[in-house]
């Protein structure tokens, strides 16, 4: 497993449409799906089967599952020292829940992010200031899934 592998597979999910709770390279996927895929991709299986999920993400209970299932199999570092191949966690707005993932496909002063987003489809996106604001947490994938 390699960061450039990661972002080899990640990128070849481009072009995928958008479609809630969903993990098909091709056919359709949403920003846990990505990752998913190339976790596939990299990994084999998945390593824990995946509830259905409401586009709100728990908003309402305010809960912060998909923070916690990141915690459960990915490694946490620092945000300020997140680099390419590493995976992003978002919160789109201050007081919600973080409920958007991507992938960091370039690093620099030019960074950059592979992600599924809503009416897009899978897409490589600058990460620009406004996005940057909103990454609340890094991981990187583990070095070996046990």
């Amino acid at each position: 497993m390699s960061r450039a592998h990661i972002i080899e597979a990640a990128r070849e999910w481009i072009g995928t449409p958008y479609v809630h709770q969903t993990a098909t390279r091709g056919a359709g996927s949403d920003c846990l799906g990505l990752i998913r895929g190339v976790w596939r991709e990299v990994y084999g299986q998945e390593p824990e089967s995946v509830p259905a999920y409401s586009m709100d993400w728990s908003e309402p209970q305010g809960e912060e599952r998909l923070w916690e299932a990141a915690l459960r199999h990915l490694e946490t570092k620092p945000v300020s020292q997140a680099e390419a191949g590493d995976v992003l966690l978002f919160r789109m707005r201050q007081s919600a829940v973080a409920k958007h993932l991507g992938i960091q496909s370039q690093a620099g002063s030019a960074p950059r992010f592979i992600h599924a987003y809503s009416r897009h489809g899978v897409v490589e996106s600058p990460l620009s200031a406004p996005w940057r604001r909103r990454v609340v947490a890094c991981f990187e994938f583990p070095e070996e899934v046990i």
